[in-house]
């Protein structure tokens, strides 16, 4: 019986586990033209500061990424600016500046290849990876 409690308690805490690894990995999206964090993208960036202050060894990999529309150049400056305003979010909410990196794809990695709004809203995103320090996330 106590076998089975253990591995119970050890399933449940790999489930725990990706569960956290799938709040923090969950994407945030943007307005057209904008980097603005939006009210629900801003609650979804609360919970990943949860997240990060309760496994102060993780570190995360901010990409910024647009749709089609605009210059490669300009893309990879709006991808950048969306990329940084997230890290700022959580930077202000006290997460070390040292545990997030940031990086831009532009318009290079779509999510939909479509050429429609529906298409162009899903690209218009934050990708969040862990870096380093995900083996064993815990909940806040």
């Amino acid at each position: 019986m106590a076998r089975q409690r253990t591995a119970d308690s050890l399933a449940a805490l790999g489930r725990s586990g990706e569960a956290v690894r799938a709040l923090l990995g969950a994407m945030i999206h943007f307005d057209f033209d904008k980097s603005t964090i939006r009210s629900g993208d801003a609650q979804e960036l609360d919970q990943k500061a949860g997240i990060l202050r309760a496994n102060p060894t993780a570190t995360i990999r901010i990409s910024g990424h647009c749709d089609e529309r605009g210059s490669d150049e300009y893309n990879l400056a709006l991808g950048n600016r969306r990329a940084t305003t997230a890290k700022q979010y959580l930077v202000s909410h006290g997460i070390d500046a040292g545990r997030i990196e940031t990086t831009s794809y532009g318009k290079e990695r779509p999510m939909d290849s479509g050429h429609g709004e529906d298409a162009w809203s899903k690209n218009r995103r934050d990708e969040f990876d862990i870096v380093s320090g995900g083996d064993a996330l815990r909940l806040p």
